[in-house]
């Protein structure tokens, strides 16, 4: 016989104001197998604590019901405190009466009946409750950081600080990200080289990182604790470990129009070459496309150039080197992929395609950088003259409600400090070139933006003009006819300009959604990861031991990437001190008897937990009969209870919420 015990909770004037907690105590004792019902004021302090642990031990309670707040903010709390007094904690239920009843209701008469109605419906379901014990999985003291930028870095970084080995996975040849390609940050207008190349140089000197450029994830099983991550590598055509950066090579490679992708195409490069001088690792990466050797061996010849291999006295050019897979474990995996600025080819309203003098933010970025393909000098592409007139038009691809299919309807949340910073720039370094910028609105959220936005404005002359672009001509004379509206002023305008600068949304990177495909966590709309919670959880994704840092998650600027970084380092730190992982027992579990192999739990499953094996059943007159029947993985089912709904034949059902216990609860309120 079970003996329950009922405690209803006054949550100060929370539940009590609009909730006779006094007759929900008392309408509650009278239920069979309650052996004990009262209330208090905080049934969560420690007072409310200590006299659930008393009536526990001093009634002998099988089952404690709680009548509370949402099982969300206390569940662990009570459960808690029934372990130290002896009882398991899944004999523990809470039904929440303060968000589901007195939050939501006004007549203190009703809200009761509702209340006692959920405390009856939790009281049926305790009766059903089933001791459950948590079970442990090992912990691989190793993460892993999918993405070299700041984000990747910094994570990378906390975490190798804290003791624990750390690979980062960078499909480019080199870490750094975008960051490497900026010229200033905004709003102090720090050098950004100046800030991420110690960190790339700190990255590869320490002894617990390993950095896997040029590669990607292309396998990911396993769960929290216990991840097995096919790594693919893909050749460089130079052997890393020989390599020492010193460049013969490149200069004697005679083919010196190859596209310079780190210059996002705005000058050419050699075939063999290092993206840029502080690279990390300052090792040469052959184009296999543009090299005159690896051409000449495709066709069968292999006495084409070789130059490169001939001036390397350190033997590191290996024009044979394949494509190789590493396999590794992790116990846990920050997800830093970054963005990408959207492709300009759907806006042709601003002859993106038709004059190379209008530009992407990032390549005036490239313009601007004493590294970039004019060594600082801010010349137009199209015949290296100083622009004297520049039009900034913002959110190309940003908030496009109208029309969705071209850009994004989300707002980037950088693009008006970076445009003020470009504005900024140029004049300071330009004082006779004039700067126009047309916006929807401007915002600057952060930590000294407003005030940064009004440099522009009022210290350097830059004309802000509320309206939009509606078309840019290229004229017969070189320039560029921006013709736009003045909605202060309401009227057309028309600006002849010598280059136009689009503040280009950004986005996911491609790579996203096939990579949260094999990690089986969650996307939003616009590909980019979603978190656990969005207020309490926000660097968690919803698979547990996956994290997420930067822009993978959402648009941000460098501040708060960095943080979000070291919030992901944290978690994942959290994770990796321990030597085993308890298991949260309320996972599904299968009636193998009754599967008939359908598939359709694997298939609603979204985190991977559910696979089928082959199973030799006894048969009648002793014959042996193999059954396809689906087996759970406990370590990584989160309990959701997805598999269990799409279930024809009702063989799986839930530990802590199976169907019976389900519709006792049904019963009890109907």
């Amino acid at each position: 016989m079970e003996r329950i015990g009922v405690f209803v909770c006054h949550c100060g004037t929370n539940i009590a104001g609009t909730v006779d907690v006094e007759k929900v105590a008392e309408e509650l004792g009278k239920v069979d197998g309650v052996v004990y019902s009262t209330h208090y004021t905080y049934m969560c302090s420690s007072a409310g604590q200590q006299m659930i642990e008393d009536h526990i031990k001093n009634d002998k309670l099988t089952g404690v019901v709680l009548c509370s707040c949402s099982p969300r903010m206390h569940e662990k709390t009570f459960r808690s405190c029934a372990e130290r007094a002896g009882l398991n904690p899944f004999k523990v239920e809470v039904a929440n009466i303060r968000e589901q009843t007195s939050w939501v209701m006004k007549d203190i008469e009703q809200a009761t009946e509702k209340a006692i109605a959920l405390g009856k419906a939790a009281i049926a379901k305790t009766i059903l409750d089933t001791p459950l014990i948590a079970g442990e999985t090992p912990m691989t003291k190793r993460a892993l950081v999918i993405g070299g930028g700041i984000a990747g870095i910094t994570a990378a970084l906390d975490i190798a600080d804290a003791g624990f080995p750390v690979d980062i996975v960078e499909k480019d040849y080199t870490v750094g990200g975008k960051m490497a390609k900026l010229d200033k940050t905004f709003p102090t207008l720090d050098c950004a080289s100046c800030i991420v190349t110690p960190k790339m140089t700190e990255v590869s000197q320490n002894p617990n990182i390993r950095i896997l450029s040029a590669s990607e994830v292309c396998r990911v099983s396993g769960y929290i604790g216990n991840f097995e991550i096919d790594i693919k590598r893909h050749p460089r055509y130079v052997d890393e470990t020989k390599c020492t950066g010193c460049g013969a090579c490149i200069e004697k490679c005679p083919n010196k129009k190859v596209p310079n992708s780190f210059n996002l195409g705005l000058n050419n490069r050699k075939a063999i070459d290092i993206p840029f001088a502080q690279a990390v690792p300052k090792v040469a990466n052959i184009d296999a496309n543009y090299c005159l050797h690896m051409k000449g061996l495709a066709n069968g010849k292999d006495n084409v150039c070789g130059f490169c291999e001939k001036a390397c006295a350190a033997g590191a050019i290996k024009f044979d080197q394949k494509e190789e897979i590493i396999t590794e474990k992790y116990g846990a995996i920050i997800v830093a992929t970054g963005y990408n600025p959207i492709s300009l080819e759907k806006f042709d309203e601003y002859a993106y395609s038709q004059s190379p003098d209008v530009v992407s933010s990032l390549e005036f970025e490239r313009l601007c950088n004493a590294s970039g393909p004019t060594n600082g000098h801010l010349l137009r592409p199209s015949d290296g003259k100083e622009p004297k007139t520049i039009v900034f038009v913002q959110c190309v691809g940003s908030r496009c409600s109208a029309d969705a299919t071209k850009g994004h309807e989300y707002c980037s949340k950088i693009c008006c400090m970076y445009t003020a910073k470009h504005a900024i720039l140029t004049r300071d370094h330009y004082p006779d070139t004039n700067c126009y910028v047309f916006y929807i609105d401007v915002r600057t959220p952060g930590k000294l933006f407003d005030e940064f936005y009004r440099r522009a404005v009022e210290q350097y002359g830059v004309h802000y003009i509320k309206g939009q672009v509606g078309k840019v001509t290229p004229q017969s004379d070189g320039t560029l006819d921006v013709q736009g509206s003045d909605l202060i002023l309401n009227k057309q305008v028309h600006i002849k300009a010598d280059m136009v600068v689009l503040a280009a949304s950004i986005e996911a990177d491609k790579s996203a959604r096939p990579l949260a495909t094999m990690l089986t966590t969650s996307m939003d709309n616009n590909d980019f990861f979603l978190e656990a919670h969005a207020k309490l959880r926000p660097v968690e994704s919803p698979t547990a031991g996956i994290f997420l840092a930067g822009c993978c998650q959402g648009p941000k600027d460098i501040p708060e990437t960095v943080a979000q970084s070291s919030g992901a380092a944290a978690k994942a730190i959290c994770l990796l001190v321990k030597d085993k992982l308890k298991n949260d027992p309320c996972t599904a579990q299968p009636d193998e008897n009754a599967c008939n192999g359908c598939g359709q739990c694997v298939n609603v499953c979204p985190y991977g937990a559910i696979s089928y094996v082959d199973k030799d059943f006894r048969g009648p007159n002793r014959t042996t009969i193999t059954r396809h029947v689906s087996q759970v993985n406990s370590a990584m089912c989160h309990g959701c209870g997805a598999c269990t709904v799409a279930c024809p034949s009702g063989a799986m059902d839930l530990k802590g919420f199976s169907n019976k216990q389900i519709l006792a609860e049904v019963d009890s309120v109907l």
